[in-house]
């Protein structure tokens, strides 16, 4: 086990500022070490963490965190930032239930200024904390760490086109690395590579002010006339910047990984009295060779062998997965010359990569910026294309008006694949994908598909391009089917199950486990698998509000679940029988494996079976092989912790 003599004396980050420059090389050294071994057992976002180790250790020798607040911009990139603000040594429970975010927590600790998960919110929030600061008569400074792949986000721009006019004391640190998940596309990458290709402008501006400084008489009055006139010398010797035409002071490029460059930098743009943005070059994975070679396969990682970088499980390499399925039928329909695809800079973990490949001029990556893909599909479908937008359903939350405004509106007919729908677990609550039931049904004429099978899946995926009209999402979990093979017609929205005295109805990935549940009981109940679960059909809430007692499983909140929506349809319709909810809490759910999860909220197969008994009038058995957290006991299908069964 590595040693880490420099790294164990940091408690806090006044501790920074008390070593000297061979001391900070080696705990920057011991950091990367320190990541390596832990997110080789918890998993986490090892490559972007590994990138910004000189970046956090610099911005905590200058800046007085939390009286400087650091806003970090999705949090990829705040593993140091966790190490050197008191947290090292709870490290090991990362992404662990009951243990550390992978994201920035202000409740976790006061060094963490604001919560993050999702992309190009930085700029905004620490706008927001320097403009309070400057209410309250402070000089504290506001810094928002940025990286570049986040400026293909359009609520980037706004902040800078607000703030770059203030006076309030602001610092943006562009982390420069190429890459978000996937390369990073479009014309501001391109800018950002012209910037690092001409460096000389910072470099001439400081040896000229410095030369001035220590000429007799002549000296400071020189220097003071070419501040007044830099934009002629910026012309000349540099041309404006973007950064400076929005009203930043820019500083730039910067080696990311040169402390005493960055420690300089740094400082200057702590000293203004108005908003500047430090543009930094870092390589993504630096210090781990596997990383450094490729950085989208180590951005998310699970468990590894550090000697190897292989994975220390290897998936059953018979197990699918519901987004490999979705890939292979896009490469499929593709050869229809009207079916488009869109990804926001998520190709890979989308398997649209197959399709890019295939279907090249029809692929579209618009980079981190969803609400740009609704409305861009709706513009390609009024022209008569089918285009299909592939997010994770965290990140469908970030269009809502999109989709209602420019698509659902006019009937306008796009697809949603909405990917890691339900829960998702170890990333938490910025990314559990468990509202966008609520979000699709409350925009009229919307059709929402729940697919529990990879058949199932594929059907209706062909139905929604082909068939259906206006906006239709296909939403699916992580990772694989239900290993139980349960009677889920592909071509039928509803799929009826005889039994006698309960009905109990379900869809998507609990559908499996309802079914295995119901089928392990002496005298099961009817049972109801939802394919198309919104609309409903009008036969289907005909013959439920004839039945006494109806419970209703169901992986989202309960405000606005399917559940919620079928019990006030079968009021309409004269229901007078009992109706129970199963559903996730209203609110957000921490980190968490999905079966801990799925278990503790009553959706496991154990806790369906054990609800279905007590409403029957049946005591509960006692059931073999639960568990407290991790994966069930002999579960071998490789759906990476995504089955519900025990």
């Amino acid at each position: 086990m590595e040693q880490f003599p420099i790294l164990d004396r940091i408690q806090s980050p006044d501790d920074l500022r008390t070593l000297g420059d061979w001391e900070v090389g080696r705990l920057c050294y011991e950091i990367r070490q320190f990541l390596i071994q832990h997110v080789s057992r918890t998993g986490g976002h090892l490559a972007s963490n590994l990138g910004a180790v000189e970046l956090t250790v610099a911005l905590h020798r200058v800046f007085d965190s939390p009286r400087d607040s650091i806003v970090w911009d999705v949090g990829h990139q705040s593993y140091t930032h966790k190490i050197l603000t008191g947290r090292k040594e709870r490290f090991s429970t990362l992404r662990q239930r009951d243990g550390l975010s992978g994201f920035p927590k202000p409740e976790e600790s006061e060094h963490d200024a604001f919560v993050a998960g999702h992309a190009s919110i930085s700029i905004s929030a620490a706008y927001g904390i320097a403009c309070a600061n400057r209410l309250s008569g402070n000089d504290n400074t506001a810094v928002a760490v940025v990286g570049d792949g986040a400026f293909t986000g359009g609520m980037i721009y706004e902040a800078i086109n607000n703030a770059g006019r203030s006076n309030v004391r602001l610092v943006i640190v562009l982390n420069h690395n190429n890459m978000s998940i996937s390369r990073n596309v479009g014309a501001f990458a391109r800018y950002l590579s012209t910037i690092r290709a001409k460096p000389g402008y910072l470099h001439v501006k400081q040896r000229v002010e410095s030369l001035l400084d220590h000429l007799p008489l002549v000296g400071k009055p020189l220097k003071k006339a070419l501040r007044s006139s830099k934009s002629v010398l910026k012309y000349i010797l540099f041309h404006n910047t973007f950064f400076e035409e929005m009203g930043l002071e820019y500083f730039g490029p910067v080696d990311g990984h040169n402390i005493q460059e960055l420690e300089q930098v740094l400082r200057r743009a702590k000293g203004l009295r108005r908003p500047a943005i430090v543009q930094v070059e870092t390589v993504k994975g630096k210090g781990y060779t596997f990383a450094e070679r490729n950085p989208p396969a180590y951005h998310g990682v699970s468990q590894f062998d550090i000697q190897t970088g292989s994975p220390d499980h290897e998936p059953a390499p018979s197990c699918d997965s519901f987004s490999a399925v979705f890939g292979a039928e896009m490469v499929k329909h593709g050869q229809n010359p009207k079916v488009c695809a869109i990804t926001a800079a998520m190709a890979v973990g989308t398997e649209l990569d197959g399709f890019a490949k295939a279907c090249r001029r029809r692929f579209f990556d618009v980079g981190i910026a969803e609400e740009h893909a609704v409305t861009f599909a709706a513009g390609l479908a009024v022209k008569g294309y089918i285009p299909v937008f592939a997010v994770y359903s965290t990140f469908f939350q970030r269009c809502f008006d999109q989709v209602l405004h420019d698509a659902a509106l006019e009937r306008t007919h796009i697809v949603l694949a909405i990917d890691r729908a339900g829960i998702v677990g170890d990333d938490g609550d910025t990314h559990q994908g468990i509202f966008d039931i609520a979000l699709l049904t409350a925009m009229p004429g919307v059709t929402v598909y729940s697919p529990a099978t990879f058949d199932q899946l594929r059907h209706d995926l062909r139905r929604a391009l082909f068939e259906d009209t206006g906006v239709v999402a296909v939403r699916y979990p992580r990772g694989g089917e239900s290993v139980c093979h349960c009677p889920l017609g592909a071509e039928e929205d509803d799929v009826w199950l005889d039994g006698s005295g309960l009905t109990a109805i379900s869809y998507g990935r609990t559908a499996s486990a309802l079914y295995e549940a119901a089928e392990g009981m002496e005298h099961p109940p009817e049972v109801v698998l939802l394919n198309r679960i919104w609309p409903f059909s009008e036969e289907l809430v005909r013959v439920l509000a004839r039945r006494k007692h109806i419970l209703f499983f169901e992986e989202a909140v309960r405000s606005g679940s399917i559940a919620e929506h079928l019990l006030s349809a079968l009021v309409q319709a004269g229901f007078d029988g009992k109706y129970e909810m199963v559903t996730l809490p209203d609110g957000f759910i921490r980190q968490c494996s999905v079966p801990w999860a799925l278990d503790r909220y009553g959706l496991s197969v154990t806790k369906i079976r054990e609800r279905l008994q007590t409403a029957a009038g049946i005591p509960a058995q006692q059931e073999k092989g639960r568990w407290e957290d991790g994966a069930p006991s002999g579960c071998s299908d490789g759906c990476d912790g995504a089955c519900p069964q025990p």
